[in-house]
């Protein structure tokens, strides 16, 4: 692993909020830290076990979207309050597709049913596959492909009627 890459993951970490992360390859050991100070704490050590490849995971993920919004709402806000949002299941990278030249998982306007896969999230290389466990339309996607998202952030709002 290069310098720059261990740099680029300190960075990460420190801005997805966790406090500790391990990462082991077959060279080297991983660890970083961070105590409430902000400051970051890497260990390095050499690993002397073989790992198997990443796999994919699939995690069904949709909460219903709560109305806790005042009651000077505009009429555009109370719409929202009737779709169901799919949130994402942890901190990692967004895509809508499973690659650049793939065709995305879903769109606006798409019907989805209950394990449909509606994007992928990319944890510390780990492609995990997000699937619906509701069934409905996608009315709106709320985040940019290829960008961090973080525990329970919106990503979709589905309309289930």
């Amino acid at each position: 692993m290069k310098l720059t890459e261990i740099q680029d993951l300190i960075k990460f970490v420190s801005k997805s909020g966790v406090s500790e992360v391990e990462l082991e390859t077959k060279e080297i050991k991983i660890v970083i830290r961070t105590p409430k100070t902000a400051t970051q704490q890497v260990v390095m050590q050499q690993a002397p076990t073989v790992f198997a490849a990443p796999v994919t995971q699939t995690l069904p993920v949709a909460t219903q979207v709560a109305d806790t919004k005042a009651p000077t709402q505009t009429p555009a806000a109370n719409d929202d309050a009737k779709y169901i949002t799919i949130k994402s299941p942890m901190i990692g990278t967004f895509y809508r597709s499973a690659g650049p030249d793939k065709p995305l998982f879903v769109n606006v306007g798409d019907d989805i049913s209950a394990g449909s896969t509606v994007c992928i999230i990319e944890a510390m290389k780990l492609f995990n596959e997000i699937e619906s466990d509701i069934k409905g339309k996608i009315v709106k996607v709320l985040v940019n492909d290829a960008t961090p998202v973080e525990y329970d952030q919106p990503l979709f709002l589905v309309d289930p009627s």
